[in-house]
Order: C-alpha cells, then structure tokens, then sequence
C-alpha cells in the first residue's frame, strides 16, 4: 500500500508538474500568485550552498572525532547531542531560530538566519554517517599508516578520510536532500521574497520552492497552483537525484 501511495503521489507532481513548465518559471520572479519561480529556485540554492558550508565541515570533524576518540568523555557528549538532535522536530528548530536569531540576534527573515538553522538539522546526519565510515575501515589501514611513519593528524586526513569519502558523501547528500525539501524551519528563519536575493545575508527574506508549494497550493487562482505542482516537480527531482547518488556511492564503498 506504501508503495502504492507514493506511485500515485510521484505520478501526480509528474504530470501536473511537467504541464506546468514553462521558460517563466526559470527566467521570471514569483509576482504575487503568478509569474515564474526564478527567485524561489535561486533562494533554494543560496540556502543549499550556505547551509553546507555551514554543516559539512562541522559535521565531519565531529564525526571523525567520535570514530577516532570514541572512549572520551567529549566524544560520548557529542554523539548523545548528535542522536537528540535528530529526534527534535524540524518545526522545533524553526521556533528556536526565531526566537534566537531572528528577534534576539536581529537578523530577521534572512538567509543567514535560515542557513543556521537548517545547519544545525542536517549536522547529525553527517556526523553520524562520518563516524559510521570511519569506524568501517579496516584495522590494517591504519596499522599500516602507522607503520611508515605517519603521525595521527596524516594518518586521519591522508589515509583515513579519502577512504571514507564515499559514505561521508552520502551522509552529505542525505543533509542536502533534507535542507532543500524543508518547510517549517524556514517559515520561521527565512521569510519569503517576491525578488531575486539581493546579496544580503541579514536582515533581507529570501525566497525557496518548499514555500512555493505550501502557499500557493491553497490558493484558488490555477496560475498559483501550477507555481506550487512546478516547484513540488523541482524540489522531488533534485531530492530523487540526491537518494540516486547516494545509493551509487553506497555501491562504490
């Protein structure tokens, strides 16, 4: 039955999708409830990509260090705060990056205040997937690291990351998936903009496709629900992507 559902819904966002698609919707900006959704696709990627430079570079260092250090104290800290961050719904965050970054702080709706938000959601999952690749390494590999005279810090950079970048990889892929088909944190942390992002980080909405599809969707105009079955085809098929390239990494371990 599952598997049912999620043909029927696939198939729907396809062919209402793709009757859709038009060159507005790549070239235009979203004007009231009609127009194209260039500012949406534009804002999704500036989130995207300012979300993972957020994220990776925390998320696999926290990961390498549990892999590596898992008997300390630090190591147990993080990978406790790591499994309770997961649990937290994505709403919960949202909340949380209002009422911190975006009235305390003053950001407002902002980038900034989104890419935060989403950075801290998508760091367990590579964090965790990090360690889960370094701990499959084999002994050997290290031993035999170890052996030729390399010191720890060349042995875990060296030898041991670009042997676990496929599973690292996918844990990354997993974060972005997760950081592009979210909704209800950036409700609270990004706004929504009817222009093209103008560059700034703080105190400036920027518009995305997830909040395309929760808005216009209601709406009773049939040029807003077609915005809303264009950006849902975008945001499934970059999704889809994703899980594929993961899973051919997974292949490639």
């Amino acid at each position: 039955m599952v598997g049912v559902a999620m043909c029927w819904i696939l198939g729907m966002i396809l062919v209402d999708g793709v009757s859709a698609l038009s060159l507005e919707i790549f070239t235009q900006p979203t004007r009231g409830n009609g127009g194209g959704l260039l500012n949406a696709i534009e804002g999704t990627a500036v989130l995207a990509v300012g979300t993972m430079i957020l994220a990776i570079p925390l998320g696999i260092a926290a990961g390498i260090y549990v892999a590596e250090f898992s008997g300390g104290a630090w190591a147990k800290t993080i990978q406790f705060l790591s499994d309770a961050l997961v649990g937290i719904p994505s709403i919960v965050l949202g909340y949380a990056g209002y009422v911190i970054l975006v009235q305390a702080l003053g950001w407002k709706f902002s980038a900034a205040a989104a890419c935060v938000t989403l950075g801290i959601m998508c760091l367990p999952y590579i964090c965790r997937s990090t360690e889960l690749a370094f701990a499959a390494l084999p002994i050997d590999l290290r031993e035999s690291a170890y052996a030729l005279g390399a010191c720890e810090r060349q042995v875990i950079l060296l030898v041991l990351l670009p042997a676990a970048t496929p599973g690292v990889l996918t844990g990354v892929l997993l974060a972005l998936s997760i950081s592009v088909g979210e909704t209800a944190p950036l409700l609270y942390t990004a706004g929504w903009s009817n222009y093209l992002w103008d560059g700034q980080v703080i105190h400036s909405p920027i518009a995305y496709l997830t909040y395309a599809i929760w808005t216009f969707i209601n709406e009773p105009s049939a040029s807003a629900n077609a915005l809303a079955y264009a950006a849902a085809l975008l945001v499934t098929g970059f999704v889809l992507l994703l899980s594929v390239a993961s899973r051919l990494l997974l292949r490639t371990k």
